[in-house]
């Protein structure tokens, strides 16, 4: 009986238009599967492989990915874009190993197991600031609500209206993250009467990225930017809107599904007031500390922009995919080691260059009693 249902048995592959065989492939989703699928027979392989169902599953999961147009190994630039301008004897070869190398980035995003990190790059524009450069935008990139003996938060202007919002844009790192959390702390104005706490009713995040690279490049040179920027980006997420409570914690906002992000940047919107301010009697914004928490695919991952039209070249190193996929402590990847260490570094020289600028104290820093003098001598922890 099992011989004649092996037998009785129909490949749909070979009896259905290719096109229709591929609408039903293409509704993978589990790396596993696609593997599977390319070992079910050689017609199937073959079907699999030319097709690029792999390329294709991940670019339905992850569009940004369709601005890749060529596959180098990591440190081997031998094969750049040249590879796209082979001849037909290569042809196979090359769709054989963007096969392995598209099925083997959809498994390092849909399972890597490296812990989230902050993927926050710099901060490079706010809406309005009270105080500049005291209460600037950049404040918000150190985790505490104090550096050096001052203040360390972002301010809103005051307004009489509390429906008017605020709008903060961050630069993420470059190469290749999954974004699964925005965290936000409001500023508590402990040198206020009362302490209040100037928070958002709610919260809503876009992540971008530029429509041209190079005018961003040229736009940034000096952080944080001083006019608007928004409309140099191309928008391709937005999320839910948040509410967010008056309290003075780092507050998280967990996406509903992990955004795929490559060096592109992230637009906080706090929508609505909630705190007056005594003094003057408008409604404020105030933000101590922003982190964006994503994870990373490198070491196995990489990806380099393509002068001038802003193309990527997809960098893999398959040696590497196992760190990516096992949980590991980032002593055990050196890469990641030295990317925390030199993400602590610049945020550490981002607020001294900030300090620098400032020729007088913050106009609504309060004395400090002794009681706070010991926690401000402590050094900034990133």
């Amino acid at each position: 009986m099992d011989h004649l249902k092996i037998e009785s048995c129909i490949d749909f592959l070979q009896c259905l238009a290719a096109d229709v065989s591929l609408s039903i492939l293409i509704c993978l989703d589990d790396p596993a599967d696609l593997v599977r699928a390319g070992a079910v027979s050689r017609f199937w392989r073959r079907f699999v492989i030319t097709n690029g169902l792999a390329k294709q599953v991940c670019l339905k999961m992850y569009p940004q990915l369709s601005d890749i147009v060529s596959i180098v190994k990591m440190n081997d630039a031998t094969t750049r874009l040249a590879d796209y301008e082979s001849n037909n004897a290569m042809e196979g070869e090359i769709l054989e190993r963007d096969h392995k190398v598209y099925a083997s980035l959809l498994q390092a995003l849909k399972k890597s197991n490296l812990s989230p990190k902050d993927c926050i790059e710099n901060a490079i524009w706010a809406s309005s600031t009270d105080n500049y450069p005291d209460e600037s935008v950049v404040n918000t990139l150190n985790p505490r609500d104090r550096f050096i003996r001052r203040a360390s938060y972002w301010s809103s202007e005051g307004q009489s209206d509390p429906c008017i919002p605020e709008t903060l844009m961050y630069k993420l790192r470059d190469g290749i993250w999954l974004v699964t959390e925005i965290d936000i702390q409001p500023f508590e104005a402990f040198f206020q009467p009362g302490k209040p706490i100037y928070s958002a009713k709610s919260v809503r995040f876009r992540i971008s990225h530029p429509k041209s690279p190079r005018e961003i490049e040229m736009n940034l040179k000096h952080l944080p930017v001083q006019k608007p920027v928004d409309d140099m980006f191309g928008w391709t997420y937005t999320s839910p809107e948040f509410p967010m409570t008056q309290e003075n914690r780092l507050q998280p906002f967990k996406l509903p599904e992990p955004v795929l992000c490559m060096g592109g940047y992230l637009q906080i919107e706090l929508l609505g007031r909630i705190q007056r301010q005594e003094m003057d009697g408008l409604f404020y914004i105030c933000v101590c500390h922003v982190r964006v928490l994503g994870r990373p695919v490198y070491p196995a991952f990489d990806v380099e922009i393509l002068e001038p039209h802003g193309k990527l070249l997809l960098k893999y190193n398959p040696e590497a995919l196992s760190s990516v996929l096992k949980s590991v402590s980032s002593d055990d990847i050196p890469h990641m080691r030295q990317l925390e260490e030199k993400m602590m570094w610049e945020r550490v020289s981002l607020l001294d260059i900030l300090l620098r600028g400032i020729q007088h104290g913050p106009t609504n820093l309060g004395v400090f009693g002794d009681e706070e003098d010991e926690d401000m001598d402590e050094v900034l922890i990133l």
